[in-house]
């Protein structure tokens, strides 16, 4: 029977976790003050959106996994509430972000001016956010409701007051149609790099698949953290041996990831009556333990370094003015050189920022080069699935063999398009540290987080073949080929047999016409059989083209943010750089200027605040623990 996601809320352990600031929120607070006392309104922006993750973590976990393997169920059983529709015919069609709220809330997300399902989103696409009752999301989001996702849903949010979800876990149940061989299953796959971490869900019904294994050998490359999750144990006395066979399976393929058996219905039915064997038995206390340790608190030290690189960074371009004032009111006669060695690192600064830097030229010539080489591959992956398929109907009859073939090339073309993917962010992220490593030298050691996926919205991939029109050669129209074939042998043997004294129908005559009437249905057997396998050549033509099309727009639309994200991030750096040393070379010019008596004030002014500055940047520092 189909949840109700409307049901009442066990209050239970509801509340969300303390509010109380964190050490790295109370120092980045501290830069931000920082940074408005003296001014620095761009170092106070970057110490801004620095508290704002902090305040506001985004923590996304994929649950995906072939159809009816208990998905949904398993999301409900996580936050122990009704909210993704399960039932023995209803599967998710629309990707459904479970996150905290105050209260419950659903709203659902689609591209602007998008009709019917929307193509795939450009980076800097608006979105349409419409808010429905709870109790409809299964009329949006599941193939009952939604089927093939008609309505054009990007992904449904769904707010729920839940403490797993409070330090900013946010649960993306994938649509599972289609299965991770197919090319659904790759769009899953851009889906990969916006994500935190991701759990393989399968029951204990039967071992790992190959598009499985595949799917987790894929995914360990654009993902941080990976788990597969067992579940349904519950159901299959033999989950065990099932447990057995897939980590031998996980050790054979060499994919590092942890098996977690689980079941869903025995979790649920423990947290309503309160019974905490019943809940170890379950598996989720595992599972929950990988979520807070492995993803929540890794995600959390991640923040906790990114706010650290701010904080050092803001001080130490606040301590460069203070530095260099303090050097010239302590030793006025070396100034001409301070302010010598101040201007050429004003003009390095200023250098960064011109667009014939080379940091400019190695991420414009990267990028162009990765365009290119991303789209000969994807080429070179479809030619040779067109090529391999061509041979394969050569040798055999499209109308008997269509269903089986059309899914081995799905298969194939869902294989390429996620390979291609996985290796062009994997070429992004390179490109990134190559443009990174030429801003070390002058003081920018942070990349920006690239959006190397458009989110939880799944890319509208093409996802079955057409089935290739032909005439099929019927007994009705063998008859009638045969009996024409039939008549004009027979005539025209007849016809020469007259001249031998014989009559127009005799034994030479009948024989002629069987001969002529099995020869012209073979000649049509024939001729009708090429037919079909030239249409069927032409179709998988045709959708391998739709694919390589689609997957090249994705691709190309993730290049193009990751190419805004890295100018965009780097441009701000060596604005904050031009700033630092232009301040610096003013200062430093004033306190030559300066009096004695003025220099001497100064001085210990200076050295005041630099200590102050500097607990600041040691506040940061500890911020990542000695080690990392």
């Amino acid at each position: 029977m189909a949840s109700n996601p409307a049901a009442a809320v066990p209050a239970a352990d509801d509340a969300p976790a303390s509010g109380a600031p964190t050490a790295a929120m109370q120092a980045v607070e501290l830069a931000v003050k920082a940074a408005t006392a003296y001014q620095r309104p761009d170092l106070a922006a970057r110490a801004r959106q620095a508290l704002a993750r902090l305040h506001h973590p985004r923590v996304r976990v994929l649950v995906v996994g072939e159809f009816k393997q208990g998905k949904s169920m398993l999301v409900n059983a996580l936050v122990n509430a009704p909210i993704c529709p399960i039932d023995d015919d209803v599967s998710t069609s629309v990707p459904t972000v479970v996150r905290y709220a105050d209260s419950p809330t659903v709203t659902l997300v689609r591209s602007a001016g998008t009709a019917g399902a929307g193509g795939v989103a450009d980076a800097d696409e608006r979105e349409e956010r419409a808010q429905v009752p709870v109790e409809q999301l299964a009329d949006h989001v599941s193939e009952a409701g939604n089927p093939g996702n008609r309505a054009g849903l990007k992904y449904a949010e769904v707010g729920i007051p839940r403490r797993i979800l409070a330090d900013g876990l946010e649960l993306v149940d994938t649509p599972g149609v289609g299965g991770l061989g197919s090319v659904h299953g790759s769009a899953t796959m851009a889906m990969l790099p916006s994500a935190d971490a991701l759990l393989l869900v399968s029951d204990a019904s039967a071992e790992y698949s190959r598009p499985e294994l595949e799917f987790l050998r894929q995914a360990g490359r654009v993902c941080p953290n990976v788990a597969c999750v067992l579940t349904k144990i519950d159901m299959y006395p033999q989950w065990q041996r099932i447990a057995e066979l897939d980590r031998g399976h996980l050790a054979t393929a060499r994919i590092d990831a942890e098996l977690l058996p689980t079941s869903s219905v025995l979790r649920l039915h423990a947290v309503s009556s309160d019974d905490r064997q019943l809940n170890t038995e379950s598996g989720f206390p595992a599972l929950v333990g990988f979520l807070r340790d492995r993803v929540v608190g890794q995600a959390g030290r991640l923040a906790n370094r990114a706010a650290a690189n701010d904080i050092v960074t803001i001080t130490s371009q606040l301590a460069t003015g203070m530095r260099a004032e303090l050097a010239a009111c302590e030793d006025p006669d070396s100034a001409r050189r301070l302010l010598a060695e101040l201007e050429q690192a004003k003009q390095r600064a200023a250098d960064l920022r011109d667009r014939s830097a080379r940091w400019h030229t190695v991420l414009n010539d990267g990028i162009a080069d990765l365009n290119a080489d991303v789209d000969y591959d994807l080429r070179d992956r479809m030619r040779v699935i067109v090529r391999e398929g061509e041979t394969m109907l050569e040798s055999t009859d499209p109308g008997k063999a269509w269903d089986q073939f059309a899914l081995q090339i799905e298969d194939q073309a869902a294989a390429a398009a996620a390979a291609n993917f996985v290796w062009a962010s994997e070429r992004a992220r390179w490109l990134a540290n190559q443009v990174a490593e030429l801003f070390e030298e002058d003081g920018a050691r942070s990349l920006p987080h690239l959006h190397t996926s458009a989110g939880p919205s799944l890319p509208d991939l093409i996802g079955e073949m057409d089935t290739p029109g032909g005439e099929r050669f019927g007994a009705g129209q063998r008859v009638f080929i045969g009996l024409r074939g039939g008549y004009m042998g027979t005539l025209m043997a007849g016809m020469y047999s007259t001249f031998m004294g014989l009559t127009l129908l005799n034994p030479f005559s009948a024989a002629a016409g069987l001969l002529m009437g099995g020869k012209m249905m073979r000649d049509e057997s024939r001729r009708l059989l090429d037919r079909r396998r030239m249409e069927a050549k032409n179709t998988v033509r045709r959708y391998v083209d739709d694919v390589s099309f689609q997957v090249g727009k994705q691709s190309r639309d993730m290049l193009r943010q990751v190419h805004r994200d890295l100018r965009d991030h780097f441009m701000a750096r060596s604005d904050e750089l031009v700033r630092s040393a232009q301040e610096s070379l003013i200062v430093a010019e004033r306190a030559a200027q300066a009096g004695v008596a003025e220099r001497q004030q100064r001085t210990a002014d200076l050295k005041a605040e630099l200590e102050r500055i500097a607990a600041l940047e040691r506040q940061g520092q500890a911020l990542v623990p000695a080690g990392e």
